[in-house]
């Protein structure tokens, strides 16, 4: 066993922990150790180009691969699971898209008794990550580390698709960040000059010079070192060698919803019956370990256009896509400068509704998903869509599969689980066909492809929708923020109980983010990061850390 001593252990180098090992190192009184279970840097060769994410996607080299168990009510299919395993994380593998979600969404977050939360409160952090051109100083940040820009109209698709949007009554929105998520709008982008911003690239980079700043990658963290009810560090495995290292203020986990639980439980943190399941000893009980799983889970449409040169499928081939590739090399432009989906709607499914509760993401071509996991452009022209529900109901888990460190957890999606989810579910398939059906696209569309013209009814939607959906990999709530029995952190992300010990990730999240993940994560880091800095200047007495938790507040909802 090698020992070193850390003032704070980071646990993960992503969207969150990324920020993390930045901001507590940034003052320079404090050690830091940022361990990352890949060994990839942030100049890995196709995190850099956006539409390198075709590469990253089932790559062993940077992706855990995870899957889900069969699902008996979705054809017993196992579905893909990527998480990024480099340094970054999952924001060094995306798609790029910058969404920070809802103003709902945190203040439902606050009025479930998650103080600190609320869309005011954590907007500050959200404007300090990015700096951008677009929208208005009230809603967006000019300074930060984190460059969005906004996707480019490469072909006369986007119009087309826009007027259509509108003629269905979805109005044209120019920040979906801003004031109100929603409208039609071209993407926004956590990238600039043609290249990928992640956390590897725009935190931990700027960071790593420093001399209080340890970025460990190839370290998987194997279980946390308790002493009775404080956590003092950690082990983990890196070059077959297992190590062991103490923080003498702090450990944060930010593994990752996959990953958190995974770890917490191999500690012997968790439900008691899954752990002895497991033969691990009880060290401390929070039963909502694992549970409250919630992800994205998407209907893929997709159509044929009837003449070429509106679908970008012909620059994705052949001596086309070596002049794509030349343009990105020396001007940094064109199909690869791209993160993939580079158009988004936000809908409303019946117009009562006072919020969008409905996402579609765009494509100007057409994405062939082998066996679940590779993606590559078809050769047809068209155009495809991802559409879902935004705030999902059904809740999954992810435990251990046994006490192997190096086991891949098990991952049990839920999905379709509630009536809300059917309903709307089937309605965002509903209103994609709308805007198909709208002119001026219905004059360019040959035919639907997928789920074609003979899947009309709800049912028949469904089980389209069972038999193919796949995630849009915003994976949340595992480690849920709350105050009741089934939640796993406080309000400042401390673990229940454990003290020296906090989560902050895509876990912690009571429930999911009208969008994608990575940015709202970012500000977890950021504001998680605050937190423990205002706590090292005053610390917290064990007996406050360990307050009773109020059964009433933060309950799942």
């Amino acid at each position: 066993m090698q020992s070193n001593t850390y003032d704070f252990i980071v646990v993960g180098s992503g969207s969150a922990g990324g920020v993390l090992a930045n901001r507590l190192s940034e003052n320079g009184k404090y050690t830091v150790l940022c361990l990352e279970a890949g060994v990839k840097g942030a100049k890995y060769i196709w995190t850099r180009p956006p539409l390198g994410v075709v590469f990253l996607v089932d790559n062993p080299a940077v992706d855990w691969r995870y899957e889900s168990e069969p699902d008996p009510t979705h054809a017993n299919r196992r579905i893909a699971a990527p998480r990024g395993k480099l340094l970054g994380g999952s924001s060094a593998i995306n798609a790029i898209v910058y969404n920070r979600g809802q103003k709902l969404d945190y203040d439902t977050w606050s009025q479930l008794g998650c103080t600190g939360w609320s869309y005011k409160e954590v907007l500050p952090y959200l404007k300090k990550i990015e700096s951008t051109e677009i929208g208005s100083d009230e809603y967006r940040g000019r300074n930060g580390p984190v460059k969005v820009t906004e996707s480019k109209k490469l072909s006369s698709f986007f119009d087309y698709f826009i007027k259509s949007a509108q003629a269905t009554g979805i109005p044209y929105n120019p920040d979906y960040s801003g004031k109100s998520q929603e409208g039609v709008a071209m993407a926004q982008l956590t990238g600039y000059r043609g290249e990928r911003h992640s956390t590897a690239t725009q935190y931990l980079e700027p960071a790593r010079k420093r001399k209080n700043l340890t970025i460990l990658t190839g370290a998987e963290a194997t279980t946390l070192i308790l002493d009775g009810k404080r956590c003092v560090g950690l082990r983990f495995q890196r070059n077959d060698v297992m190590r062991e290292v103490r923080a003498t203020r702090e450990v944060i986990v930010s593994a990752g919803a996959a990953n958190t639980p995974k770890l917490l439980e191999l500690s012997g943190i968790g439900n008691p019956d899954i752990l002895r399941q497991h033969g691990i000893q009880v060290v401390h009980e929070l039963k909502g370990v694992g549970e409250n799983l919630r992800d994205h889970y998407a209907a893929i449409m997709k159509w044929r256009f009837n003449q070429p040169g509106i679908s970008l499928a012909r620059k994705g081939h052949g001596w086309r896509l070596g002049i794509e590739i030349l343009r990105w090399v020396f001007l940094r432009k064109g199909l690869i400068a791209q993160g993939h989906g580079s158009m988004r709607v936000f809908a409303r499914s019946y117009p009562e509704l006072k919020e969008p509760d409905v996402m579609m993401v765009v494509s100007p071509y057409i994405i062939d998903i082998k066996t679940g996991k590779s993606r590559r452009m078809s050769d047809i022209e068209g155009f495809m869509m991802y559409t879902h529900v935004q705030r999902t109901e059904s809740t999954g888990s992810i435990h251990i599969r046994s006490a192997d460190p190096f086991a891949p957890p098990a991952i049990r999606y839920r999905f379709l689980d509630t009536e809300y989810d059917r309903k709307t579910a089937v309605a965002a398939v509903r209103r994609a066909r709308d805007i198909a059906r709208a002119a001026p696209m219905r004059d360019f569309i040959a035919e639907e492809i997928a789920p074609g013209p003979k899947v009309e009814s709800d049912e028949d939607i469904l089980d389209y929708i069972r038999k193919s959906g796949q995630i849009t990999q915003h994976m949340v709530g595992t480690c849920r923020m709350g105050q009741d029995a089934m939640s796993v952190v406080d309000e400042r992300l401390r673990v229940h109980g454990i003290i020296g010990l906090r989560v902050a990730d895509a876990s912690i999240m009571p429930t999911i983010i009208s969008g994608n993940t990575s940015v709202p994560c970012m500000m977890i880091g950021e504001k998680c990061a605050d937190m423990v800095l205002a706590d090292a200047a005053h610390p917290v007495t064990a007996r406050e850390q360990s307050a009773p938790r109020r059964e009433s507040e933060c309950a799942d909802s």
